[in-house]
């Protein structure tokens, strides 16, 4: 082999190893870890300004595109439990909340699907009645015996535990 010919075939490896690294990263969220909420961070859903609201939020990161943010946890369960999703999820993070203030949640993201949540608690998020949500079953069960509600795992969340459609439709007192 010449030295023409090997430095074209070392152009040809590197051309084909730079492309195959930028395919590797075209449009992929896996690897990139949840989003920092700042004060420019919008849900999804409505619009809201997620640093505004207290209780714990959540993400949604698919094979293609953005994430989607939400600034309560029973959005982002309204969303994953629709029969007719169709985007690939790759992620989905939630906010400590052992580890969060619950006015003012910054940081300490958790695995959703690992996530254990208490439902029908005291405690409001963005949208009204939320899961909060916890790393640890032991900080679940002891915002539970704290605030009221019932510790469950993501499994046992269901469809009809996050309809999102009561809002003023269901509010009697107006």
């Amino acid at each position: 082999m010449t030295l023409h010919h090997a430095r074209h075939a070392l152009l040809v490896l590197i051309l084909a190893v730079s492309s195959l690294l930028a395919a590797c990263g075209n449009g992929s969220q896996a690897d990139r870890g949840p989003v920092t909420i700042t004060a420019d961070s919008y849900c999804s859903l409505d619009g809201m300004a997620l640093a505004d609201y207290p209780g714990p939020k959540a993400q949604i990161h698919y094979a293609q595109g953005e994430p989607d943010l939400f600034c309560d946890t029973v959005e982002m369960f309204s969303i994953y439990l629709q029969p007719e999703r169709q985007r690939p999820i790759v992620a989905m993070y939630v906010h400590d909340m052992a580890r969060n203030d619950w006015d003012h949640p910054t940081g300490d993201w958790i695995d959703a699907r690992t996530a254990y949540y208490v439902a029908g608690s005291r405690r409001r998020g963005s949208m009204g009645p939320t899961f909060a949500s916890f790393a640890r079953q032991s900080d679940a069960a002891a915002f539970a015996a704290r605030e009221g509600g019932k510790v469950l795992a993501f499994d046992e969340i269901t469809p009809e535990q996050v309809i999102l459609d009561g809002g003023v439709l269901k509010d009697r007192a107006m």
